[in-house]
């Protein structure tokens, strides 16, 4: 925000590499603040953890995008599956990747719920 206030032919000229800069330090942050209070087998553990589940949702969360958006999946020119009508406009645009985090968060905490009782 001070860059963008104070210099913004700069602010500008970075654009999205700001905030991916950002998420970055936040992750690196994290994996330094684990790796400075345990060993060095249980930090790389952390980051093969970390890194696995990360892209585990990344990928669950770009299938479901695809599916939805344009409404079936197809790999090398196969086609899988297909659904009868597609959300092109919600699940291609970035709202969509909001909108099916919500629904796989819900579905989380349903899941975890009814373990718990």
């Amino acid at each position: 925000m001070l860059l963008e206030g104070f210099v913004p032919p700069l602010y500008r000229a970075l654009g999205i590499f700001i905030p991916l800069i950002v998420v970055n330090c936040i992750i690196l942050a994290r994996a330094e603040a684990f790796a400075y209070e345990n060993g060095v087998v249980d930090s790389l553990l952390d980051g093969l953890g970390m890194g696995i589940g990360f892209t585990l949702a990344l990928i669950s969360l770009g299938f479901i995008r695809e599916l939805l958006g344009t409404g079936g999946i197809t790999i090398f020119g196969t086609t899988l599956f297909q659904l009868p009508i597609p959300a092109t406009i919600s699940m291609i645009l970035p709202p969509g990747a909001f909108l099916v985090m919500g629904m796989l968060m819900a579905l989380i905490n349903k899941v975890t719920k009814k373990k718990e009782a």
